[in-house]
């Protein structure tokens, strides 16, 4: 009997969603037909970290340990998988470090041992779903999740004796963020730099002004275009907080300094050939959500295909699994999958506890 290996890399919300699926579903489905039952199916999770981050409840985090608690923002990767036998599904802890797309083999660092050497990892049929990183470890997870709870929790600490706070970012965690520290802390002189000509630059023009308006009605300052160059650690005259340099040359030292820029594919890994020119995973078309190779596929913010956000994600779980099970029983159970795109807006972007726009 031979075992074919569904490799799975992510376990944030596109890699979980994507591995019960298949768990539940796919496999059962796939060695239900398996009649001579000479090939078994197994699913291994490839994950950076133990646990998982809820962070689209971020701006709350930060904000203040009474809002919500963090023991409900980080749970542990492992307690959702209970249920399978390890015959069919295992977790592993580590960081892809590496691909051989000849050999079909992986090259995980164990994230919790930098003194172990990387652990070769071979698939059959490969699922990405490595997300996206951004610059602030408040947004996602840089390795240990520890790591992302000391960021908030010392964020949390700072704000309450600040008075000055700089948030860079005019997209949806920049203005949520905002609006949070601005009801919390109303003596707070609080900056929003959105980077651009207006905030919210993915929704209609009007969304971003009616977010402003909000925002300003809160004391929130709101500046466009400027950008930041560089911020680090300062202490001088007593008091300790950013320094940060801006684009234009000007410099300003504040209290607090939050960064919600910089998202960037987790695709440093990968073979360059299976990329696009912004290092997204190329997909074929998006309805099947094949990769760029037979045999592999991509799911959630790392897929070129993905405009971003939980519809996305949910949306494409289901078509996905469903073009797998159609490859992997040539073309024998059901159809491949039929993604459908929604393009139309459906974000909601909370501008402090009593206002927001979508």
């Amino acid at each position: 009997m031979t075992t074919h290996n569904i490799v799975l890399i992510g376990a944030s919300y596109a890699g979980l969603g994507t591995a019960h699926y298949l768990l539940r579903h796919t496999i059962p489905s796939l060695e239900k037909a398996n009649k001579s039952n000479t090939t078994t199916y197994k699913l291994t999770l490839i994950s950076a970290t133990t646990h998982f981050y809820h962070k689209v409840g971020a701006p709350r985090f930060l904000a203040s340990p009474d809002l919500i608690p963090l023991s409900k923002a980080f749970l542990p990767i492992a307690d959702g998988f209970t249920s399978y036998p390890s015959s069919k599904f295992e977790l592993i802890i580590g960081e892809a470090h590496s691909l051989n797309d000849t050999t079909k083999t992986i090259a995980i660092k164990p994230t919790y041992d930098s003194s172990s050497p990387p652990k070769s990892i071979s698939y059959n049929t490969l699922i990405l779903a490595t997300g996206a990183s951004s610059d602030s470890p408040l947004w996602s997870i840089p390795g240990s999740h520890e790591t992302t709870i000391s960021a908030l929790k010392s964020t949390q600490s700072a704000l309450p004796t600040a008075k000055t706070v700089l948030i860079a970012g005019g997209g949806p965690a920049g203005v949520e963020t905002a609006g949070e520290i601005a009801s919390l802390f109303p003596n707070i002189d609080t900056t929003l730099l959105s980077g651009s000509d207006r905030l919210l630059t993915r929704l209609r023009p009007a969304l971003g002004a009616a977010a402003q308006s909000q925002l300003e009605a809160l004391g929130v300052k709101v500046v466009h275009i400027t950008r930041v160059k560089s911020a680090a650690s300062h202490s001088g005259g007593g008091n300790t907080g950013t320094e940060v340099v801006f684009d234009d040359g000007t410099v300003r030292v504040v209290d607090v300094y939050i960064s919600a820029t910089g998202i960037q594919p987790n695709t440093s890994f990968l073979p360059p050939s299976w990329l696009t020119s912004k290092n997204y995973v190329i997909t074929r078309d998006t309805t099947s959500l094949r990769g760029p190779v037979d045999g592999v596929y991509a799911i959630g913010d790392v897929a070129g295909y993905s405009l971003g956000g939980a519809l996305d994600i949910m949306d494409a779980v289901r078509p996905l699994c469903a073009t797998v099970l159609n490859d992997l029983s040539e073309g024998k159970m059901g159809k491949e999958g039929a993604f459908k795109q929604t393009v139309t807006e459906t974000q909601l972007v909370p501008v402090g506890p009593k206002g927001g726009v979508g």
